[in-house]
């Protein structure tokens, strides 16, 4: 659906154009939205509820002048999968509570200060390599997925569950590349049907592809409340989530930058970044106290709204509301669980390694020169201890143990090297 018109923040579109335009949007961000909850052990519902209300939040925070759809954050996979794994997850969403609540530490500071110590602090070599290592790090966890029974990393290896995988994963690199207008942003969608559609179909004919069950979806009632859980705090996940938070605030201040020049309104100035990064970080704090994952604002409904041409606030807080009626719509729920896992695979091969790559397009577009030794130390460290699972580990007294290992210490690496490495001259933050 496209618009000719063009519709400011503040328009509100007639209901016969509004309910569709929103619908739109749902789409656009409800496959990456339920499948970081499916690969992190969390509720998609939940994920469906803390997306519609923190995109509220973050509406009234901005004063309605920046029209943002958060859904689930990518970045926090790897915080939510060795925390949870650790501690439990209430610790994992402990640690989610506090890396919003940094957010608008941030954000004050922003206020105050302007964004240069951040920009000395994180310069591109820094975040380009850490974004790198997060997609990384989840390779191994989407081939598990693609192709071992069970989808863990000691499955048995199972050729059927390969080509479920790769059939998924053909038609959403297919639809990514050739597809145009509104079906080029939902490219994941379209995976995640076609891949559950093709496993149904050839499970009729053979049954090694018979792997959907339908009795959850029979035993699930009609309606009901998501699956809430209470967030538990220690200073590790703490911590942990902090850190990597440095690297998701960097990419909040490119998604505002992006949205800026979508509407052609400077959000930077009007309503701030402080007000945006406070409306961010409270969305991922209320999230994670519902047990939901943390909030990022979304790409894919910039897409949508570069399409359309449509950059209505109104729209953006439709679609907020129809995520929070569908979380409570049980046998969607249910149908949502049933997906096969090497489908889920087969998404997340091209999924995390998008990942990656925007980070390398990150450290590209920033021009960063790897002919100077400094740049090419940094990454090189941040790259062998994020992707080679690098961990910090000791007992501070009794039972308290301080850790930080993987995308964190990787991170906190990499500041200490670029504060420590004095710049090349004629270089600024890592760039040429």
């Amino acid at each position: 659906m496209t618009q000719a018109q063009s519709w400011g923040p503040r328009v509100r579109p007639p209901v016969g154009k509004w309910i569709p335009l929103s619908i739109q949007h749902v789409f656009a961000m409800f496959g990456a939205t339920i499948l970081v909850p499916i690969l992190t052990g969390l509720d998609p519902a939940t994920a469906l509820f803390t997306a519609g209300t923190g995109t509220l939040i973050y509406i009234l925070l901005t004063g309605a002048k920046v029209p943002a759809f958060l859904g689930s954050s990518f970045a926090f996979i790897p915080p939510l999968i060795g925390i949870s794994s650790a501690y439990g997850m209430p610790y994992a969403m402990g640690g989610a509570v506090a890396a919003g609540l940094f957010y608008c530490v941030v954000g004050l500071i922003i206020r105050f200060a302007g964004t240069g110590w951040l920009d000395k602090a994180l310069p591109p070599v820094v975040i380009g390599s850490v974004i790198v290592v997060i997609g990384l790090n989840l390779a191994p966890t989407a081939m598990a997925m693609a192709m071992n029974v069970g989808g863990g990393a000691d499955g048995e290896y199972s050729l059927v569950l390969l080509s479920i995988a790769a059939v998924t994963l053909g038609v959403t690199v297919g639809a990514n590349i050739f597809l145009r207008g509104f079906f080029s942003v939902i490219p994941i969608l379209i995976g995640l049907v076609a891949g559950y559609l093709f496993t149904l179909i050839m499970g009729i004919f053979f049954p090694a592809y018979h792997i959907i069950n339908f009795q959850a979806i029979r035993d699930a009632p009609w309606f009901g409340l998501p699956r809430f859980q209470a967030p538990s705090f220690n200073f590790v996940a703490v911590l942990t989530f902090i850190i990597v938070s440095l690297a998701t605030i960097c990419e909040h201040l490119g998604d505002t930058l992006v949205t800026s020049k979508v509407v052609g309104q400077d959000f930077y100035k009007n309503p701030g970044l402080h007000r945006t990064l406070a409306g961010d970080g409270l969305a991922t704090a209320w999230a994670a106290l519902w047990g939901g994952p943390p909030n990022t604002t979304y790409g894919e409904n910039i897409g949508v709204m570069a399409i359309t041409r449509v950059y209505s606030v109104w729209v953006i807080g439709g679609a907020a509301i129809v995520a929070v009626l569908l979380s409570f719509f049980r046998k969607f729920g249910a149908l949502i669980q049933t997906i096969p896992t090497p489908v889920l695979g087969g998404i997340s091969m091209l999924l995390f390694g998008i990942i990656a790559s925007s980070g390398l397009r990150t450290i590209v577009e920033s021009g960063v020169d790897y002919k100077d030794k400094r740049n090419l130390t940094i990454s090189s460290v941040i790259f062998v201890i994020g992707i080679g699972s690098g961990r910090l580990a000791f007992a501070i007294t009794g039972n308290l143990r301080f850790e930080l290992a993987g995308v964190a210490l990787a991170t906190v690496v990499g500041i200490i090297l670029n504060l420590l490495f004095p710049a090349s001259r004629g270089t600024v933050g890592g760039e040429k």
